[in-house]
């Protein structure tokens, strides 16, 4: 029992042969997977893999890399395709000041206007947030004080204060096959000290695939070695970490009806 919170099965290299791709995540356990929007124009393309397949979700929104050329100046353009029964959340967005992809001021503002969404909605915020900790958490705090918003820091690789902040202001921490690196001792370190009931796990495939698959193409069956690796770092049984990363998931991701649990003959 495990979902992938956060994959891109509209990119290349998983489209190819996005069957096989779905059919080993099913097979592997994977009950539900969300692929994620990066760009507005790529929209109906990603609902369109959603609607497909029965247990794939997707999310709207304009990643931070793509600002300039296609942010959000409202919440209303987000808003508005939410209404379809496969949209389950608002993002990826936020702040990456690693790359200069976007301009700063652009990212804030998209940013803040998926947040209104997200407060508008009710479905959850997924936060991209990369070499800009300080300013995410600013914007963070800020737009709580104006309303509360669900939401997730996915693919976490920030601070411990950004982790405790984030969960302090309500929000989820998700954590990708980068958990498994070498030399990602800090990250466990704050894997292993969050409270279980805020934890996810994810894959951002077809980036980042885990030990023992990385320099691979990423893809949501490999997100069972990210939470083997998380239970390892939380000293906890696996299927234990499986069941709460699951439960965590249901209760942030609220509009997807979680399926039935197979009764045994």
């Amino acid at each position: 029992m495990l979902v992938d919170s956060h994959c891109h099965l509209d990119f290349d290299s998983l489209a190819e042969d996005r069957a096989a791709v779905l059919d080993r995540a099913w097979r592997a356990g994977i009950e539900t997977v969300v692929t994620i929007c990066t760009r507005m124009s790529r929209f109906g393309d990603i609902l369109a893999i959603a609607a497909e397949h029965e247990r794939v979700f997707c999310s709207v929104g304009v990643h931070p890399h793509n600002a300039d050329e296609e942010g959000v100046g409202n919440a209303a353009q987000l808003v508005e395709k939410t209404e379809h029964s496969k949209v389950v959340g608002i993002g990826e967005t936020g702040l990456d000041y690693f790359y200069t992809n976007s301009r700063p001021e652009t990212q804030r503002a998209s940013f803040r206007a998926h947040i209104a969404a997200a407060r508008q909605t009710g479905l959850p915020l997924i936060v991209h947030a990369r070499d800009a900790d300080a300013e995410t958490m600013e914007i963070l705090t800020a737009e709580r004080e104006q309303g509360a918003f669900p939401g997730v820091i996915h693919c976490f690789t920030g601070s411990r204060a950004l982790a405790e902040r984030a969960v302090a202001l309500g929000l989820y921490i998700s954590f990708s096959g980068i958990l498994t690196f070498k030399k990602a001792d800090d990250l466990r370190a704050i894997a292993r000290d969050l409270p279980e009931d805020r934890i996810l796990v994810e894959t951002d495939a077809p980036f980042l695939a885990p030990v023992p698959h990385r320099g691979r193409t990423n893809e949501p069956s490999f997100v069972v070695h990210t939470a083997e690796c998380l239970a390892t770092v939380r000293d906890m049984p696996t299927e234990r970490l499986q069941q709460a990363t699951t439960d965590n998931f249901y209760r942030l991701f609220n509009k997807i009806i979680r399926p039935a649990p197979a009764v045994s003959t």
